[in-house]
């Protein structure tokens, strides 16, 4: 059973892929900012593979996605939870049935992890690990069904800021159906730039669905404002091009999406920019 689900999620997440050799890039709505049709006339006509968007619009957003032969890869959540809160907490459940038939990933940050009296006997993120592993298999069963996949999105300033704590908690729970996404910007405010990214992202590779990119500046990335760590390809002193380069070369084959979060830009201008950005690095 559990080398068919394997297999079931491999099949879909490799159609995210325009070939071997040239990755499928996404918009994340940060960025693609309009409504549905206006986007996805947007993304075909600059040649963007799809959009990663939010449950809430998920719907419309693939209809019209579909209609142009692109795709929604993913709608982003936000979870708060709660041990105290007994089953799947209401707004996951959501979220699942949101994504229902769509072919799309939930992306999913953790942001709080509150304990209870139930917990005051284990060590603080000891029990929290527990809540979070109890939740996602909990999501992950409601969620199979209706054939919607989870990936978990490290965040800065989250309970799951750490690509690493991400990883790690995906290795726990060791379902095909749960995979993790690897954020260059928040891998830039959280490890800092003079970290190295690839041991992780190596040992991630079986597990790892997405990877997020943007222009950001190189040096002491943690202490810098968000205005530095995104900005469209092709601006900051950060070798993106590099590191792009360096993730395909240690295997992975998945799709690649634009985080625009903040940019102070109109999406027709930013999206044109990143992608011409986008084709210099694949160059």
């Amino acid at each position: 059973m559990r080398l068919l689900l394997l297999l079931l999620t491999f099949g879909l997440c490799s159609c995210a892929s325009s070939s071997p050799d040239t990755p499928a890039f996404f918009a994340m709505d940060t960025a693609a900012r309009l409504a549905p049709a206006e986007n996805t006339a947007l993304l075909a006509e600059l040649g963007y593979a799809g959009l990663g968007g939010r449950p809430s619009t998920a719907r419309a957003h693939a209809e019209a996605l579909r209609s142009r032969g692109l795709r929604l890869f993913n709608a982003y959540h936000v979870a708060r939870l709660d041990d105290r809160e007994a089953g799947l907490p209401a707004d996951l459940a959501r979220a699942v049935d949101d994504l229902a038939g769509l072919d799309a990933v939930l992306w999913l940050a953790i942001q709080k992890v509150e304990l209870g009296e139930a917990s005051a006997s284990r060590p603080v993120e000891q029990a929290r690990e527990a809540v979070v592993d109890a939740t996602l298999r909990r999501l992950l069963e409601y969620a199979g069904p209706r054939m919607v996949r989870i990936s978990l999105y490290p965040h800065a300033g989250f309970w799951g800021d750490r690509f690493e704590t991400c990883l790690r908690t995906v290795e726990r729970i060791n379902d095909p159906r749960l995979t993790v996404t690897f954020n260059l910007c928040h891998w830039l405010k959280v490890d800092g730039g003079q970290a190295d990214p690839m041991p992780l992202i190596r040992r991630a590779l079986p597990r790892m669905a997405f990877v997020t990119i943007n222009g950001a500046d190189a040096g002491d990335t943690a202490k810098m404002g968000w205005d530095r760590l995104i900005q469209p390809l092709g601006r900051g002193s950060y070798d993106v091009k590099a590191f792009v380069s360096g993730v395909r070369a240690a295997g992975y084959r998945g799709p690649f999406g634009f985080q625009g979060y903040g940019i102070r830009a109109e999406p027709a201008e930013l999206l044109r920019q990143t992608m011409e950005g986008w084709r210099t690095i694949l160059r």
